[in-house]
């Protein structure tokens, strides 16, 4: 089976000048990368003194560029690279909003937005946009459907716990399907998306997640839904040219469709990874060219 390649977007990493924004998606366009993923924080938290405690990857001190309003700006500025949300933090956002900001994406950049949701886990974030963290699960899964719906028609009827939508709809309507993928860590995640999802993105290319991988399919084979499904693997630059070779081979066996490399060092402290070293723009053009030049004769 032949992988689409696709990057990381390294918002924390990549600073504010637009210039450097655009030539890092029309490089990875050029270079004939399918895709790219980026990831999504509103707020920043300080990580002390909270209770319960934050263990995730990022705090105060890491900037996050908007997804929805990146990738209309990568839309104007590509052709044909994907933009993927990965992930989208969506209990946080409301489902109507995200579904008309969407089909916007998928207009504007003319079907080449996939739609990547998952519930995160800074419940300071959660607080600050006035909703309930516990709730996020269950609101993620009514979101999901409700979105579907509005995507899919033009005039939507729709009553949930969380959501009520009466004889309402999206215009413009998107000009094909636009895919939503789930991402995540946990059995919870992986069952969302074999039920939902028309694709899943494992955020690490480690064992566990291998495992998890497998089980993915064998739910997907259950419900008759493998055949149009994507599975994106995410490894980190730092694994380095034998490794990228032998998890392409491995993970396209698992049933990987997409594989993607992430250079952006904020958080591999908590992935057990090493960090990249990139300083800049041009540094993080250099590894895609080496990357995809490495990886696309096993891809």
């Amino acid at each position: 089976m032949s992988l689409e390649i696709g990057t990381v977007f390294p918002t924390c990493e990549i600073g504010n000048d637009p210039k450097a924004i655009r030539d890092f998606a029309q490089a990875a366009e050029e270079l004939g990368y399918s895709h790219i993923i980026t990831y999504d924080h509103v707020l920043g938290a300080e990580h002390g003194d909270r209770e319960p405690a934050l263990r995730g990857p990022y705090t105060e001190k890491d900037a996050f560029h908007e997804p929805m309003v990146l990738f209309g700006y990568l839309a104007a500025l590509t052709q044909r690279i994907r933009l993927v949300t990965g992930v989208l933090v969506l209990p946080q956002r409301q489902a109507a909003l995200v579904a008309k900001q969407a089909t916007e994406l998928a207009v504007l950049s003319e079907g080449r937005f996939t739609l990547g949701v998952g519930t995160g886990w800074n419940w300071v974030e959660y607080e600050a946009l006035g909703v309930e963290y516990a709730s996020r699960g269950r609101i993620l899964d009514e979101q999901v459907e409700l979105i579907q719906e509005l995507l899919s028609e033009p005039i939507a009827e729709f009553e949930g716990r969380f959501h009520r939508v009466v004889r309402a709809g999206l215009l413009p309507r998107p000009p094909a399907k636009i895919p939503i993928w789930f991402g995540g860590f946990s059995p919870v995640a992986i069952r969302r998306a074999a039920r939902a999802g028309d694709g899943f993105l494992f955020g690490s290319a480690a064992p566990p997640m291998q495992s998890l991988c497998g089980e993915l399919v064998r739910q997907l084979d259950e419900n008759g839904r493998r055949e149009s499904f994507e599975i994106d693997v995410v490894l980190h630059y730092s694994e380095g040219e034998e490794n990228w070779r032998s998890l392409a081979e491995r993970w396209s066996a698992l049933g990987a469709t997409h594989f993607s490399m992430r250079a952006m060092d904020t958080g591999v402290h908590l992935m057990g990874e090493k960090p990249a070293g990139f300083r800049g723009v041009q540094d993080h053009i250099r590894g895609l060219e080496r990357f995809i030049e490495v990886v696309r004769g096993v891809a």
